[in-house]
Formats: structure tokens, sequence, C-alpha cells
């Protein structure tokens, strides 16, 4: 417990102070977000706002998981095989950050190349994970064994880089309000920060050493959100950019591969989920129904904002509902580590 304290205490400090350094390091040097034209009108004036600000998040995150354990514990495989994903899809998303802002205009790789830079990050941890630790290999709910549908290395190595793609694209539609994705995201890794503390405490029931490192990397991430979150919200003077959406989807889908709650996800990012269907909704009408349209704008935070609702009414009222979402999750976890024989007495 007091290394999941710990973690989480750094990150929350390293980022708050690490942040507000990046922002005026970034203004110094006139780098700044363009805004997409085609986009809310109220955005406009966000332009040139310092962005790339995940980079004080997986730094900061980073910095709480390596001195936690001074706190006791140690670090496993799956753990700093999910730190290697995180930091991998951070240079990504920087990469494609760094050409938006250079080019000085709101685009930055081009779908390929983003696909195939995920692909390669999904597709390493898919290999060491099997390669370097036991992950069992099935498609699980709240235990490995629960459904327990075996898959065999290359199906579940298959999923995993299809989970590990839809995540960090999730997570990426979802950041575009002041604050929006960084609160979503720390209900999220809250959720498998109580996931992994109940998992290291029983490893009879879910099986794994490795839950109280996972759970450490869970806390420092949720640090380093709340700490961006400081400067990110409305009005926000730091974008996370890229660099921050791709680590946070990264890191969300390799926790769910690597403690067994593939088929939790979904309800921990709810909102995420939510967010992206939109985008599909959208597009499948537009293309299928001539030109129609279900939503005023996608993804779905822009339908509410040109339906009228300021941007921090859209902001809180889903952060509600992400938080809606994790306690639903947290809760069926819970249901399930209760209903087993042994539990309680």
């Amino acid at each position: 417990m007091i290394r999941l304290i710990a973690a989480a205490a750094i990150a929350l400090a390293v980022s708050l102070v690490g942040t507000r350094l990046l922002i005026a390091f970034l203004r110094e040097r006139g780098i700044g977000q363009p805004i997409r034209e085609d986009g809310p009108a109220g955005h406009r004036t966000k332009a040139g706002t310092p962005t790339m600000g995940g980079i004080a998040i997986v730094g900061a995150a980073g910095l709480g998981w390596l001195l936690s354990d001074l706190f006791g514990g140690t670090f496993t495989r799956r753990g700093i095989l999910v730190m290697l994903a995180i930091g991998m899809a951070a240079v990504v998303g920087l990469i494609d950050d760094g050409l938006k802002v250079f080019k000085e205009r709101n685009l930055g790789l081009n779908k390929r190349a983003k696909i195939l830079g995920l692909v390669v990050v999904a597709v390493t941890f898919a290999v060491l994970v099997l390669a370097q630790t036991n992950v069992a290999t099935t498609v699980s709910f709240t235990r490995w064994d629960w459904p327990g549908i075996g898959l065999g290395e290359l199906g579940w190595a298959t999923l995993a880089v299809l989970l590990v793609l839809a995540t960090t694209n999730a997570v990426n539609l979802t950041d575009g309000l002041d604050g929006l994705a960084a609160g979503a995201s720390s209900f999220a890794f809250s959720a498998f920060v109580v996931i992994c503390f109940i998992g290291f405490r029983h490893p009879d029931i879910y099986g794994e050493q490795s839950y109280l490192d996972l759970g450490v990397i869970s806390a420092a991430m949720l640090g380093g959100c709340v700490g961006f979150l400081w400067w990110n919200a409305a009005p926000a003077q730091i974008f996370m950019g890229d660099t921050g959406s791709l680590a946070i989807g990264a890191g969300l889908a390799t926790l769910a591969l690597s403690t067994n709650t593939i088929l939790l996800l979904p309800i921990i990012a709810g909102l995420f989920v939510m967010e992206t269907l939109s985008v599909i909704l959208q597009v499948g009408a537009f293309r299928l129904l001539g030109g129609r349209r279900v939503f005023r704008m996608a993804p779905l935070h822009h339908h509410f904002e040109l339906g009228g609702w300021p941007e921090t009414t859209v902001i809180i009222r889903l952060w509600i509902v992400a938080g809606l979402c994790t306690g639903m999750a947290v809760a069926i976890f819970y249901a399930d580590f209760v209903r087993l024989p042994g539990v309680i007495e």
C-alpha cells in the first residue's frame, strides 16, 4: 500500500511542477498547437496553446514508478513491459506532435505511419510478454479463467495488437476538450489501482505476483494525469497532444492485457468507447445514407458543444459518465471477487 501511495504522490508532485516548467519552456520557443479549421469555431482561440504535455505525464509516471521502489516491492517483467509500451507510444505521439508544430498545421504523421508506429508498439509488447511472462492467453473478464476462452499465443497476440490500436485511438479521439481526456483517464487508472491491489492481496485467486507492480504503474499514471489536469483544466494552459493520449491509451490496454481484464476494459474506459462509437456511426451514416449525419459533429463532445452546451458543462458531464463507468467496472470486479468460495467466511 505504501508503494502505491508513494508512486501516486511522487508522480503528482513531479507532474504539477514539471507541467508548469514545460509550459514556460514551450511558450518561450513559440511551440503551440495548430487548430483544425473544420472544428467548432470557439476552438480557434486555442491556437498556439502549448502542446506535447504528455511528456510531463509520462515522465512523472515513470519517475513515480522508479522511485516507489525505495518503499519496498520489486519490479516485474510485466510491469517493465507495460512501461515500455507506454514510453514507446509516447514517442510515436511526440513525433506526430512535433510534425504538427513545425509544419504549423493540424497534420502530423499520416494515418498509415501512425498506425504502423502503434503496431510496432503493440507487437513488441505482445511478443515480449508472451516470451518473458506466464500471461494467460485467454479472453477474460475479471480473472484469467472467467470466462477463460483460450486463444492460443497467436490469437492472443492478435487481440493484443487490436486492443492497443483501439484504445490508443479512442483516447486520442476523446482528447478534444480542455481536461476531458486527462480527467477520464484519471478515473480509468484509479480502477486499475483497485483491481491490481485486490489481485496483489489474493495471489491464490488471481495467480500472478506482478499485480503490485502493475498497481504502482496505475497509481503513477493516475498521479501524472491529475497533476497535468491542474494546468490542462479549462481554459487549458497546455494540451497533452498525441504524446499523452497515445501513451495513456497504450497504458490502459496493456494493463488490461496484463491483469486479464480484457473484457472489463470497455466498461472501465466507457467514455472512450462512446466517443469512438460516435465517430464510427457518423462516418458510417455519412457514407451509407448519402451524406446524412447522426451527430452535429463527431466525436460526441463536439455534438454537445454545437448543441449549445458550454465547454465546461460538456467536460463535467462527460467526467460524470466516465466516473460512473469506472464505478460500475470496479463494482463488477469486486462482486466477482466476493462471490468466490472462501473469500467471505
